[in-house]
C-alpha cells in the first residue's frame, strides 16, 4: 500500500478512531513507553546537525560533485485556465511553510550542517514557463518529454541552492505541466505526496483570493535531526553499529554478475527500467505463497528475486537492500523531509 493511500485511508476515519490511532502512534496516554517523548522544537532556528539519511547522501555528493542520481522529479498536468501567479504563490508558500525546502548545506568546523535560509518576502518563487503551444501535436509531445527529462536530470547546488525547483510548460490555452523537482536529501516519496497535496489546496485558495487552508507545522525537518543525533549517540550509537558490524562481518563486497561488460570503475548512472505487468492470477498465487508461509507479499518477492540472483551469480551469501520511512511518529507525517533509511 502506498502512503498516498495509507494517508487516504486514515483521513476517511471517524474523528474518534483518527485520535484512537493517532494516541496509538504517539504512544501518548499513562502507557507511553520509554523513549516517546514528544519530539522538541529547537530555539536555534538557522542551523541544524544534518540527519543520518541526509549525511549519506551530502558524502555522496562530495564524492560524485553534480550528480544527478539523487534528484526526486515529478511532473503534474494542470487542466483548464491557469492562474501563473496563484500557482507560483503556493509553491512559494510550500517553501515558506517546509524548513527543509529553504536549506543548504555546509560543512562547519568539521560537521556538516544544514543552513536554514528565511523565506523570501511575499512567497516569492521562481517559476519559469516555456511555450510549446505553437509546436505541432508529435512535435509538442516530443520537446514536452524532452524539457521534463531535462529538467529532472539537471543537478542540484547543495551549498548554493535552491533544493526544490519549477518549471511551467504551457501546450495549450487549457493545458499545462508543471514540473517540480526535489533533491533527495530534502524528501522521499512520502514528501512528493505532502507536496502535490498542499499544492493544490494553496492553489484552490489564492486563486480565489482566501488565505491558506493549511495549519502551521508543529514541528520543521531540523527539530528532528537534532532529536535524532541526541537519540543516537554515545553507547546507544555504538550497540547499533556494533550489531550492524556483526551482521555484515564477511559480506562480499560486490555481487559478481556475468555481465557482458567489465564493472566500471565509477558508477555512470546510465541505467535504465524494464516495465512489466504480471497477470492477476499469477499475483493471487504469489500472495498465496506467501500468506502458507506467514510471509508479506514483499518478502516473498524478495525471496524470489535472491534465489535469482543466487543463480546467476553462483553466490551463497547475498546482500539485499531495500528502504524504511522511518518517520513512525504522527508528528512527522505532515513534514517534507529525507526521513528514509536504507535497510539491509
Amino acid at each position: 500500500m502506498s502512503s498516498g493511500d495509507l494517508a487516504a485511508r486514515r483521513e476517511s476515519l471517524s474523528p474518534a478512531k483518527r485520535a484512537l490511532l493517532e494516541r496509538r502512534l504517539d504512544g501518548r496516554g499513562a502507557d507511553r513507553p520509554a523513549g516517546r517523548e514528544p519530539i522538541p522544537r529547537q530555539p536555534e532556528r538557522g542551523r541544524a546537525p544534518m540527519a543520518w539519511s541526509q549525511q549519506q547522501l551530502w558524502f555522496l555528493e562530495q564524492l560524485q560533485p553534480g550528480m544527478a542520481a539523487y534528484n526526486n522529479p515529478g511532473a503534474v498536468l494542470l487542466e483548464g485556465l491557469l492562474d501563473h501567479r496563484a500557482l507560483a504563490l503556493a509553491l512559494g508558500e510550500i517553501t515558506r511553510r517546509h524548513e527543509a525546502l529553504r536549506t543548504t548545506f555546509a560543512l562547519e568546523r568539521g560537521e556538516p550542517v544544514q543552513i536554514i535560509h528565511d523565506p523570501l518576502p511575499d512567497r516569492g518563487f521562481g517559476l519559469p514557463w516555456i511555450d510549446l503551444s505553437a509546436l505541432p501535436g508529435p512535435a509538442r509531445t516530443a520537446e514536452r518529454e524532452r524539457r521534463i527529462s531535462e529538467e529532472a536530470h539537471r543537478p542540484f547546488d547543495l551549498a548554493q541552492g535552491p533544493v526544490l525547483r519549477g518549471l511551467l510548460l504551457r501546450l495549450g490555452a487549457r493545458e499545462h505541466v508543471a514540473v517540480l523537482t526535489m533533491h533527495h536529501i530534502v524528501s522521499d516519496e512520502w514528501s512528493h505526496n505532502i507536496l502535490i497535496r498542499e499544492l493544490g489546496a494553496l492553489y484552490d485558495a489564492f486563486s480565489a483570493g482566501r488565505p491558506s487552508p493549511l495549519p502551521e507545522l508543529p514541528l520543521q525537518f531540523g527539530d528532528f535531526a537534532a532529536w535524532q543525533r541526541r537519540s543516537l549517540q554515545g553507547e546507544t550509537l555504538a550497540r547499533h553499529l556494533e550489531f550492524w558490524r556483526r551482521q555484515m562481518d564477511g559480506a562480499p563486497p560486490l555481487l559478481a554478475l556475468p555481465t557482458d561488460r567489465p564493472r566500471p570503475p565509477a558508477q555512470s548512472f546510465r541505467g535504465a527500467a524494464v516495465p512489466f505487468h504480471w497477470p492477476p492470477e499469477m499475483a493471487a498465487r504469489l500472495a498465496d505463497l506467501g500468506r502458507g508461509a506467514g510471509a508479506t507479499l514483499f518478502m516473498t518477492l524478495a525471496a524470489g528475486l535472491l534465489a535469482l540472483l543466487h543463480r546467476v551469480s553462483h553466490q551463497d551469501d547475498l546482500v539485499l537492500s531495500t528502504s524504511s520511512g522511518h518517520r513512525g511518529r504522527n508528528e512527522l507525517e505532515p513534514l517534507i523531509g529525507c526521513f528514509l533509511n536504507v535497510l539491509l
